[in-house]
C-alpha cells in the first residue's frame, strides 16, 4: 500500500511539470489521481464520497457568486481606477488596493481578488520592472490573506475539511483563530512593501504590464463563470480524495517531523501547488504547532514562483509575466519572509 501511494504522490508532484497537457487539465488529472490514492489507501467508501461532494460546495458557491459580481462590475471598476490614481497617487492607492484585496481574498475568494489585481495593474502604467515587483508582492499578500477562511482558496478549504473531526472540530473561524495573528501582519507587511517599489517616472503604455488585447476587450460569458466554479469544485473534490488516500503516508512519515522541519520542507510549495501539498500533509494527528508551521510554510513559499499558488498563475498568465521575471524578485523576497517568520516562530 505504501509503495503504491508513494508512486501516486510522485506522479501528482512531477507529471504536471513534465507534460503541458496534464498541467492544462490539472483538475481532471488530480481527480483521477485522487480516486487512485483513495483506492490504494483503502479510504474509498460512502462517507468519503459524501465528503468529496459536500466540502467543495462553500468555496464553489463563493467563486460562482463573486464571479457574477466581477463580471457585472468589471467595466465600472475600470472607469474608476484612473480617477482614483489621479486623486490618491499610484503609491498609496497601490498600498490600499493590496491591503484590501489581501484582507478580502478570504471572503471574495483569491481567484476574484487576483482578477481585480490584474484590472488594477493594467491601468497603473508604471515601469514594467516596478509593476512586476508590485504584482509579485500583491500575490504574496493575496495568498496569505486567502488562508484565513475556507472560502479563500482550496488550501484553506481542504485544511478545514481535514480537521473538521476530532480533536480540532475545525469550523469556519478555525484558521482565523489559529493563524490570524501571523497572517494579518504578513498581509500588512507585503502591502507596506509596495510603497517602496514604484519607479519615480511613469513609462509609456507599451512598456507596462497589460492584459492581452483579446482578454481586455472581451467580457466573460456566463459559461466562463460557471466553468471556473466547476473547475474549483472538481479541484477541491480531488484534494479530498488525495488527502484521505495519503493518510497512511502522513501517519507513517510526516507526523514524526518537528514543526521547524515541516516549515522549511514546505518551501517546496514554491514549485508545487500549495493546496496539493496541504492535501498530502495535513492531518488531525498533528499538533497545533505542526499545523501552524506547515500552513505558514505553504502560504509564504507559495508566492515565490508562478506554480506555487492560484493568484500567481492568474496574474502571470493574464499580464504576461515569465517564470524568470517572477523568480528574480519572488524567490529572494519569499526566502527573506520565510526567514523572518521562522525567527518569530522560534521566539514566540
Amino acid at each position: 500500500m505504501i509503495f503504491g501511494l508513494v508512486l501516486i504522490l510522485v506522479a501528482v508532484l512531477v507529471l504536471p511539470f513534465l507534460f503541458h497537457r496534464v498541467e492544462r487539465n490539472i483538475e481532471i488529472f488530480l481527480f483521477v489521481m485522487g480516486i487512485a490514492a483513495a483506492v490504494a489507501g483503502g479510504a474509498l467508501n460512502g462517507g468519503l464520497l459524501r465528503d468529496a461532494l459536500v466540502h467543495p460546495l462553500p468555496i464553489t458557491g463563493a467563486v460562482l457568486v463573486m464571479g457574477f459580481a466581477f463580471k457585472w462590475a468589471r467595466r465600472p471598476l475600470e472607469r474608476l481606477i484612473g480617477p482614483a490614481i489621479a486623486a490618491i497617487g499610484p503609491r498609496w492607492l497601490t498600498f490600499i488596493v493590496i491591503l484590501l484585496l489581501g484582507a478580502l481574498s478570504s471572503v471574495i475568494t483569491v481567484i476574484i481578488a487576483s482578477l481585480l489585481l490584474v484590472e488594477y495593474v493594467s491601468v497603473l502604467k508604471l515601469e514594467r520592472k516596478a509593476e512586476i515587483k508590485i504584482v509579485v508582492t500583491a500575490c504574496f499578500a493575496l495568498g496569505l490573506g486567502a488562508g484565513l477562511t475556507p472560502l479563500g482558496e482550496p488550501l484553506s478549504t481542504i485544511t478545514v475539511a481535514k480537521l473538521a473531526g476530532p480533536p480540532y472540530h475545525a469550523g469556519f473561524w478555525f484558521l482565523v483563530a489559529n493563524l490570524g495573528l501571523w497572517i494579518v501582519p504578513g498581509v500588512l507587511a507585503f502591502a507596506a512593501m509596495s510603497l517602496f517599489l514604484h519607479e519615480p517616472k511613469a513609462s509609456s503604455p507599451g512598456e507596462s504590464l497589460v492584459e492581452s488585447e483579446a482578454e481586455a476587450r472581451v467580457d466573460e460569458s456566463y459559461r466562463d463563470v460557471f466553468m471556473r466554479a466547476f473547475k474549483v469544485f472538481l479541484f477541491v473534490m480531488a484534494l479530498v480524495f488525495l488527502g484521505e488516500g495519503f493518510k497512511p503516508l502522513v501517519d507513517e512519515f510526516v507526523l514524526k517531523l518537528g514543526p521547524p522541519v515541516l516549515f522549511w520542507a514546505n518551501s517546496a510549495s514554491a514549485v508545487l501547488d500549495n493546496a496539493t501539498l496541504a492535501a498530502a500533509e495535513i492531518s488531525p494527528g498533528m499538533s497545533l504547532a505542526q499545523l501552524r508551521d506547515v500552513l505558514l510554510g505553504l502560504l509564504i513559499a507559495g508566492g515565490m514562483l508562478i506554480p506555487g499558488n492560484i493568484p500567481n498563475i492568474i496574474a502571470a498568465s493574464k499580464l504576461g509575466i515569465s517564470m524568470k521575471e517572477w523568480a528574480r524578485f519572488g524567490v529572494p523576497v519569499g526566502l527573506v519572509a520565510m526567514a523572518v517568520c521562522f525567527a518569530l516562530l522560534l521566539l514566540f
